[in-house]
C-alpha cells in the first residue's frame, strides 16, 4: 500500500499542534502587517490578530511562497510515496491555483484537491483524506472523492460591523453607513467558491434566527438523506468571540438535540474581511467506507 501524506493549511482551523496529532501537514498562512510578515500559528495568535486589527492597522493577507510548498512537499516525498494538498477553496484564494500548477511537477505524486472549502468543512475535508487513506485509497482516488462531494457543504455567516466590508470594497461607504445608523446585520453563506450575501437583517439576534432557520432547511431538506444515514456534521466558527459563540452554540444545540458540534476559531484570511465579532455555523458530509 502506497505511503500518504496529507497536507493543508491553517484555514482549515486545524493547529500546529492539532496538525502533529492527526499526522497532517499543516502549511501556516502569512499575513501582512504594517508591511511585516506573520505565519498564522507561528508568530501570529488569533489573540494577537484581533488587537491589531482592532488598532486599525494595515492588514492583507498572502500565501505561502511556491517555494515553502515545494519546500514542504519535497520533504514529505522522501518519506511518502504521495502527497493529498488540501487548500482553501480557490474561489477564496489564488494559493489552490498556484498549488495546483506546482503539482504539474511532481508527476502525480502530489494530488491538489480544490474542494471550494474553508474553515471547518475545510476541516471535514481533511478528517475526510484521514478515513479514506486508512481504507487505502490512493491520493487520486482521494482527491476524487473529496472533490465529488465539494458541495455537500454550507456556511452561514452574521457579523459584528459593515467596516471591513466596506475596507475589502465589498459594499459601497454610503450602504455601510446606513446599515451601522439602522443595525442591519448581514447574513453571508459560502455554498461553495465564494463568500455571498444571503440575508440582511435588524440587529444580531434576528441575523441568529435567520442562519438557524437555514442551516436547520439544509440539513432536513438538501441534506436529509445524509442526515438519515449519520453522514452530516454540524461546525460552527467565530471571529474572537469565543463566549458569545458558545452562547450560540447552546442555541444551536436546542435545534439539533443530541448532535455533536465542532467548534473553531474561523480562519483569520476570513476574518481580516469580516471582523471581530463573526458568528457562523455551517454543516457537511462526511466520508463514509461502504
Amino acid at each position: 500500500m502506497e505511503k500518504i501524506a496529507i497536507v493543508t493549511d491553517s484555514n482549515s482551523g486545524i493547529t500546529q499542534e492539532e496538525g502533529r496529532r492527526l499526522g497532517v501537514s499543516v502549511l501556516p498562512m502569512p499575513f501582512y502587517i504594517n508591511d511585516v510578515m506573520y505565519l498564522e500559528g507561528i508568530t501570529l495568535t488569533q489573540e494577537e490578530f484581533y488587537e491589531k486589527l482592532k488598532n486599525d492597522e494595515a492588514i492583507s493577507t498572502s500565501q505561502p511562497s511556491p517555494a515553502e510548498v515545494c519546500g514542504l512537499w519535497d520533504n514529505l516525498l522522501k518519506e511518502y510515496d504521495e502527497v493529498v494538498h488540501i487548500p482553501m477553496s480557490s474561489g477564496l484564494s489564488a494559493s489552490c491555483e498556484t498549488a495546483m500548477a506546482l503539482a504539474r511537477d511532481y508527476d502525480g505524486r502530489v494530488q491538489v484537491v480544490d474542494n471550494q472549502r474553508i474553515s471547518v468543512t475545510q476541516r471535514q475535508s481533511v478528517l475526510d483524506a484521514l478515513v479514506l487513506r486508512e481504507a487505502g485509497r490512493t491520493a487520486a482516488e482521494i482527491k476524487e472523492k473529496l472533490e465529488e462531494e465539494k458541495m455537500e457543504s454550507s456556511i452561514y455567516i452574521t457579523l459584528e460591523t459593515l467596516k471591513y466590508l466596506k475596507k475589502g470594497g465589498r459594499i459601497t461607504p454610503a450602504a455601510a453607513a446606513i446599515g451601522t445608523v439602522l443595525n442591519l446585520k448581514p447574513v453571508l453563506q459560502i455554498q461553495g467558491e465564494k463568500l455571498d450575501a444571503y440575508a440582511k437583517v435588524r440587529g444580531k439576534k434576528q441575523a441568529k434566527k435567520v442562519m438557524l432557520k437555514a442551516i436547520r432547511e439544509d440539513w432536513e431538506d438538501r441534506f436529509g438523506k445524509y442526515v438519515e444515514a449519520g453522514e452530516m456534521c454540524l461546525q460552527m466558527a467565530y471571529t474572537g468571540n469565543k463566549e458569545e459563540a458558545e452562547e450560540f452554540k447552546e442555541e444551536v444545540q436546542a435545534v439539533f438535540p443530541g448532535a455533536d458540534i465542532h467548534m473553531d476559531p474561523l480562519s483569520l484570511s476570513v476574518a481580516c474581511h469580516i471582523g471581530h465579532g463573526a458568528l457562523a455555523v455551517a454543516c457537511s458530509k462526511k466520508v463514509t467506507i461502504k
